[in-house]
């Protein structure tokens, strides 16, 4: 039994809540999403070199960079800190769109067919790891809300 005069960090609530959080990071089809996200990342920072575009249009190649490296960033946090994934999730989903729309938001950028479907499929392999993402998140939710429930309505000797 929990007593309010004991440290939260003993809290039973929170103890299950990290547990199936570790448990949902541990899972193959969350690492795999994460390390896809690192990979997205990287290759958004490097994209300007591999495409050949940092010449022509040197803003979308900060642009990429920047976000390219927010996003790796983000992927890092990912297994550290699951429990807070889904607001992760949601702000690698806005690096995905931006990541599309830069080459026709960006002043001055260059129409380049190769720039454009990279940046396209780039920003939409971001957004689909970010739900991805959400939705492991969401499911582990489910599952510690169902565990909540099932305890709280067993009865007590």
């Amino acid at each position: 039994m929990y007593s309010p005069t004991e440290p939260i960090e003993r809290h039973p609530d929170l103890m299950a809540m990290r547990v199936a959080s570790e448990n949902a990071a541990t899972k193959p089809a969350a690492q795999a999403v994460e390390c896809l996200s690192l990979l997205a990342g990287l290759f958004l920072a490097i994209s300007p070199w591999v495409i050949g575009f940092q010449d022509v249009s040197p803003a979308l190649t900060v642009s990429n960079l920047i976000t390219g490296l927010a996003l790796v960033v983000l992927a890092l946090g990912y297994g550290p800190a699951f429990e807070r994934t889904h607001a992760m999730g949601a702000a690698a989903a806005l690096i995905g769109v931006w990541t599309m729309i830069a080459p026709w938001v960006i002043y001055n950028s260059p129409r380049s067919d190769r720039l454009e479907v990279s940046n396209l499929a780039t920003g939409a392999c971001i957004i689909l790891f970010a739900l991805l993402t959400m939705g492991t998140d969401m499911a582990g939710k489910r599952m510690r809300t169902t565990r909540t429930r099932a305890r709280v309505e067993q009865p007590h000797d």
